[in-house]
């Protein structure tokens, strides 16, 4: 197996208070020089064991808001804390030194790093997960998976043109 040096992630959750929601997707782009891999845990599969797995050997984590999201949400529910496991670099923060202001889509726009799901965002994403588990519904999980997967294929995009 290759010994990955980087990775990119993001959650999709059921709302925005790790007390009373849930995560549903957990998105991880796997980065080793030109090898990459993707990983997506889903509903049930979303625990702390296979989040691990997934990060073995990664050295850094990339984000956007992470460090007041999605780390502490996943510390929250499934109690492990990756910014004491491993480094972590918020790039919202390296935004916002070059004076781009807003959501992940925002700076998207304001670089020009493309997005083919651009009517989707957080709140569609509570409602696709929904739509999924009480209607069966496999186009709406498929939706946020390709969602969630375009939020951390992006993040690597934005992390080249930053950094």
């Amino acid at each position: 197996m290759p010994h990955y040096l980087e990775a990119f992630l993001d959650i999709e959750t059921t709302g925005l208070s790790p007390g009373y929601s849930e995560i549903t997707v957990v998105g991880i782009h796997l980065v080793d020089g030109l090898d990459n891999r993707f990983i997506q845990l889903v509903g049930e599969d979303v625990t702390a064991n296979n989040i691990l797995e997934a990060l073995k050997g990664v050295h850094v984590i990339y984000t956007y808001n992470g460090n007041r999201f999605d780390l502490p949400f996943i510390y929250y529910r499934l109690g492990i804390n990756l910014a004491k496991l491993f480094t972590h670099r918020d790039l919202m923060y390296d935004c916002w030194g070059n004076n781009l202001y807003g959501g992940l889509k925002c700076v998207e726009q304001q670089l020009g790093i493309p997005r083919r799901l651009r009517d989707v965002n957080g709140y569609e994403a509570v409602r696709l997960w929904w739509q999924y588990v009480n209607d069966y519904d496999e186009d709406a999980l498929a939706t946020l998976l390709e969602y969630n997967r375009e939020d951390v294929i992006n993040l690597k995009t934005l992390k080249e043109r930053l950094l």
